[in-house]
């Protein structure tokens, strides 16, 4: 929703002040140049990418419309999850939870989240450190440096579609460039014509330069820097996870693990160390 806001701001604030100026609308509607910009384009982000990002980048576009998911209540689920997890390990032992790990989908204990178990590559990390951790003594040293890299390789291919976008935006005002460039190519052809006609073919060639720019800084770039932010935000997910599952691993409670994975998250929905200990003791309780 923030982000048609911010289109129709963009829009009405450029359109508005040319028309407010005495600007002819009309002599912005040049589809010519639209079609010499966005085609270009087009054809570049094809011929830069492998079927494989061309592909996580339609996948990930849709998801700049929605509004983020990573809320405070859904922290203290994935805390409520992890400190159940960790408390029937401790009461029942590692091979209690050997079920739950190999079919999530099927466990009483998975299934109390179904916002969690949808979140396929949360689950997934989840419950293959859980495996590793019913497998063996492990060294905790071990572990969490497999688990960054487990992390920056999810962040390196996250960011795979906010890098195209923003190699597109990029390349939008050299684009416009070409577009004016080849305008006044036209205008240079028909030196002839009377001023007031080779006037309005100037103007139509400037407006290409005008386009790639606009196109740039105010639409294609932003949504490069908010799939960024998306991303952060699932990174986060998971640093979280590794945090509290560390702390197990090195000895310490289950109430005090979730603790440590709190300390992690960002303060805008970081719940209190009051509000974790209560939903840990109504977890507890039930």
């Amino acid at each position: 929703m923030l982000v048609i806001i911010g289109y129709l701001i963009v829009v009405g604030s450029v359109f508005g002040g040319f028309a407010l100026a005495g600007g002819h609308m009309s002599g912005l509607m040049q589809p010519i140049e639209v079609l010499m910009i966005c085609g270009a384009a087009t054809g570049a982000f094809l011929v830069g990418n492998s079927a494989k990002v061309l592909k996580a980048t339609l996948q990930a576009l849709p998801s700049v419309l929605k509004s983020s998911k990573y809320s405070k209540a859904r922290y203290m689920a994935l805390m409520g999850l992890l400190y159940g997890v960790l408390n029937k390990i401790r009461k029942e032992g590692l091979m209690s939870i050997e079920r739950d790990v190999e079919a999530p989908e099927e466990s009483a204990l998975f299934s109390q989240f179904p916002d969690l178990l949808a979140d396929h590559h949360l689950i997934e990390f989840l419950t293959d450190y859980l495996r590793l951790m019913v497998s063996g003594n492990l060294n905790p040293m071990e572990i969490e440096n497999l688990m960054d890299n487990e992390i920056d390789t999810h962040h390196h291919e996250g960011g795979i579609p906010a890098t195209a976008i923003q190699k597109v935006g990029d390349g939008l005002p050299a684009f416009g460039i070409v577009a004016a460039v080849m305008g006044v190519v036209h205008t240079m052809a028909s030196v002839g014509i009377p001023p007031a006609e080779l006037g309005m073919l100037i103007a139509n060639a400037l407006v290409g330069t005008f386009l790639g720019i606009l196109l740039a800084y105010g639409f294609v770039g932003p949504l490069s820097g908010l799939l960024e932010q998306k991303l952060d935000d699932a990174t986060k997910q998971l640093q979280c996870v590794k945090v509290t599952l560390l702390a197990s691993m090195n000895g310490y409670a289950p109430q005090l693990a979730v603790e440590f994975g709190r300390k992690v998250l960002y303060s805008t929905e970081r719940p209190t160390f009051a509000e974790l200990d209560e939903h840990v003791r109504a977890a507890k309780s039930r």
